[in-house]
């Protein structure tokens, strides 16, 4: 079992944050362009069936985290590829969320940078801080998160001085129709990036209060779902949707265009600034998820020396992922979103909780 504990706050700001991670920069929904918000809102009411799913696990097992709960719900034996698939999941979760900070910092403020010394000297940083355990991400979220969304705050109403800025781009609504919109939403909109909230299961056991369990997950996925939604429309008003579907870097490219009385411009600082943030949620809580895992799995008594090996590995497949921020993209969304993702992340859990539904029946029934 986890001895470190954190508070249902720090738990929260570190979900919150991990929700809305990268998803905020990169935008949701391009394919249906001025529906992206739409396909968001259908992806969040998604999310918040799975935080329930998880969370009812973590309540018949308060205890325990995922890894410790699959034995006991499998065996052993059966146990042990779905432990391992999971932290390879974690594993190269990280490593994808590093690379779009890469990226990005590469196409913008250091260009000149080769992407590894970014990616290395994030990752350094990121294993010093989480070599602190869970307790030391926690005290760092109440401090990152604040200063995330007052960044957030801040553009959105610089956003509202863009003189290219009109609500009337989110229209018309549904102008194709409900299917396109359904079929961009289910499994992708869901799976990322609510569904990559099933991390939360290897930090239940470490919540102070175990009885605000499901509240604070739910609160997580809810609050993180409605910034997403009012950001994509702000996006929408002032990219117009055909730029929307076409950038890489929405937010930032939304930011470029502030100009306050020809004085006050480039503030894509603030959109890096969010990133950064961003990544620090994302690539923690997948990072810390793995090495807790693996010290689980292998029965070790801490995780400080995990993150030594697990650190070099993270930054070397962000590096052969993909041979261009294009390809990496598409094998996200084609390929490891809508069919890895929805195995580890819906399947799996809903197994599960089917599972340990009947064992407890069983099990009253016996007694």
């Amino acid at each position: 079992m986890i001895k470190e504990k954190i508070s249902g706050i720090q738990l929260f700001y570190l979900m919150a944050g991990y929700v809305l991670g990268t998803a905020m920069i990169l935008g949701l929904g391009e394919g249906v362009k001025q529906d992206a918000w739409i396909t968001i809102i259908i992806g969040m009411i998604g999310g918040l069936i799975l935080m329930a799913i998880y969370s009812q696990l973590a309540t018949y097992y308060p205890d325990d985290t995922l890894v410790q709960m699959l034995p006991k719900l499998i065996g052993k034996y059966l146990s042990y590829p779905l432990i391992l698939l999971y932290i390879l999941h974690f594993t190269y979760s990280a490593s994808r969320a590093i690379r779009e900070l890469g990226n990005l910092i590469v196409s913008t403020i250091l260009t000149e940078t080769p992407i590894f010394v970014i990616i290395g000297t994030f990752m350094v940083l990121m294993i010093y801080c989480l070599r602190g355990g869970i307790e030391t991400i926690g005290r760092m979220s109440e401090v990152v998160f604040p200063v995330y969304i007052f960044s957030l705050l801040l553009i959105w109403i610089l956003l509202l001085t863009v003189e290219q800025f009109d609500i009337n781009n989110i229209t018309p609504i549904l102008g194709d129709g409900v299917k396109p919109v359904l079929k961009e939403a289910i499994p992708n909109g869901i799976n990322f990036p609510f569904g990559e909230a099933i991390v939360i299961m290897m930090f239940f056991p470490s919540l102070s209060n175990k009885k605000n369990v499901k509240r604070i997950g739910m609160l997580a996925i809810l609050i993180g779902g409605i910034i997403l939604t009012l950001n994509t429309i702000m996006m929408l008003s002032v990219l117009s949707p055909e730029i929307y579907s076409r950038d890489m870097f929405k937010l930032l490219a939304a930011t470029q265009l502030v100009s306050v009385a020809d004085f006050l411009e480039r503030f894509d600082a603030l959109v890096i600034l969010m990133m950064v943030a961003g990544v620090f949620f994302k690539v923690g809580g997948f990072t810390l998820a793995a090495a807790i895992g693996i010290s689980q799995l292998l029965r070790l008594k801490q995780t400080r020396t995990v993150f030594l090996g697990l650190g070099p590995i993270i930054v070397f497949l962000s590096l052969i992922s993909a041979t261009n921020y294009i390809e990496h993209l598409k094998k996200g969304f084609s390929l490891y979103i809508p069919y890895g993702h929805t195995f580890v992340q819906i399947i799996v859990p809903i197994l599960l909780l089917s599972i340990a539904f009947m064992r407890r029946k069983l099990r009253d029934k016996k007694s």
